[in-house]
């Protein structure tokens, strides 16, 4: 039961994050969403760095890693597991394996972003 509190709480504290990070950002670069690119890029090195600092010299309970990996980095921004599960395939050899994974993800959830905009637009 705590696992989940402790991930409740790191979520809701990287999503306040999140929000606040866009109300201080710039919208847009030219047509390209600005906080959003930013937030990701940012989130996915901090868990890189964050997954050698537990790898090499710290270690964390796994409360303390859920809270910070699971909860925080994931409500300040999902792309960061998507990174993280690429870079344990990357890592462990699996090039090819890293290589679909990513390239199905990208144009799966875009395609599914889309099926479900059309989706609603069809029956609304």
């Amino acid at each position: 039961m705590m696992l989940y509190l402790f991930v409740g709480l790191g979520g809701a504290l990287g999503a306040i994050f999140r929000i606040a990070l866009t109300k201080i950002l710039p919208p847009f670069f030219a047509t390209i969403p600005l906080p959003i690119m930013i937030i990701n890029i940012l989130g996915c090195f901090t868990l890189g760095a964050l997954t050698e600092i537990l790898a090499v010299s710290w270690n964390a309970s796994w409360n303390v890693r859920h809270l910070m990996v699971q909860g925080f980095l994931a409500g300040f921004t999902t792309f960061s597991s998507f990174s993280l599960e690429f870079g344990l395939l990357y890592e462990k050899g699996h090039y090819s394996s890293a290589l679909i994974y990513a390239v199905l993800s990208v144009i799966l959830s875009l395609a599914g972003f889309f099926l479900g905009l059309r989706l609603i637009r069809l029956f609304a």
